[in-house]
């Protein structure tokens, strides 16, 4: 959300700036008018895509993970809006004054949408962002539709663009609640049945860079010995997945490549769910698990997550009202 408000705040402050430097008269003024208004369709639209989590294939563009199959529809609505603007415009245009304050009218609305977007989103990118649980596997610590905000500095604020992170307050420890960017390039990969490049997840820190992790009868093992209790799992199921002889056939290293390589999943014609490893968490990265250990897709299925896919820690719930409070 924080690239998309940047964008928009961008184009509004250039529309603002560019439009201050003419002097309008008859068709240009409608023209510019148009130009707004098919602004205002693009920004609604490029924050509206992120409401649906089905989406289409898509790129990077210009280093901004604004996927084309989002952008494609606001340029559309763009487009369609700025064509009625045109003639919106027209239809004002009866002398000198109506073209003053038509600009005046557009002008300030492009000044209240630039300053407001270029401050949120800075305030989304180094201070706080707004997240709100979409699936159960964070069950019983989160719920789904639980509103939370994320804390983005505590770990040292990120350096837009690059991998850079500068003042962090503490390290990443295990039991951390993270929100991370899907870990993946792969624009293709599908995990769970579902293509998750570029959607924001929710997990706890299980494993830490160096720490040998694995799975037995669903109970988590660190460096081979049991990470004892865990107040904040669950298991809904009584059966616990066997490992498959697949996995028995793999050497420990040809695991640990594959599972790092996000490549077990289909190697094993499914997840080690209950029997999973042991594999070492790569430098940088961590081993992520849901609470709601039966009903996750975590790090078991596609891999660890580097550190420079970490957005923040989840740190206080905001609604609903009765589940107020810090995590």
């Amino acid at each position: 959300m924080e690239q998309r408000l940047f964008v928009i705040g961008v184009l509004m402050g250039l529309y603002a700036w560019l439009c201050r430097r003419r002097s309008l008269d008859g068709r240009e003024a409608a023209a510019w008018h148009a130009a707004f208004w098919g602004l205002s369709a693009f920004s609604a639209g490029l924050v509206l895509a992120m409401s649906f989590q089905d989406r289409p294939h898509y790129m990077l563009i210009a280093g901004l993970a604004i996927p084309i199959g989002e952008v494609l529809p606001a340029l559309a609505a763009g487009a369609a809006l700025a064509a009625l603007g045109y003639f919106h415009g027209l239809s004002r245009l009866k002398n000198a004054e109506s073209r003053r304050r038509l600009r005046h009218e557009d002008l300030e609305w492009a000044d209240t949408v630039f300053s407001s977007a270029l401050m949120a989103a800075a305030l989304m990118t180094f201070v706080l962002q707004a997240f709100k649980i979409p699936s159960g596997s964070m069950e019983k610590t989160l719920l789904i539709g639980d509103q939370l905000f994320v804390s983005k500095f505590l770990y040292g604020t990120k350096i837009p663009l690059t991998d850079r992170r500068i003042l962090p307050v503490r390290s990443v420890r295990r039991g951390d609640i993270l929100v991370f960017r899907f870990p993946t390039e792969d624009v293709d990969s599908i995990h769970c049945g579902t293509r998750e490049y570029g959607n924001d997840l929710i997990k706890r820190v299980i494993g830490l860079p160096g720490e040998t992790v694995e799975v037995r009868e669903g109970r988590v093992l660190i460096n081979g010995k049991p990470l004892g209790d865990e107040p904040y799992a669950q298991w809904v199921g009584e059966y616990r997945q066997p490992k498959s002889d697949r996995a028995k056939e793999l050497s420990p290293a040809q695991y640990q490549q594959i599972w790092q390589d996000r490549g077990l999943e289909d190697e094993l014609g499914g997840v080690e769910r209950d029997y999973f490893g042991p594999v070492t968490v790569p430098p940088n990265s961590y081993f992520m698990m849901g609470d709601n250990r039966d009903r996750s897709c975590d790090s078991r299925y596609w891999g660890p997550v580097p550190m420079s896919y970490v957005k923040g820690r989840a740190w206080f719930i905001y609604w609903p009202p009765s589940r107020l409070g810090p995590l």
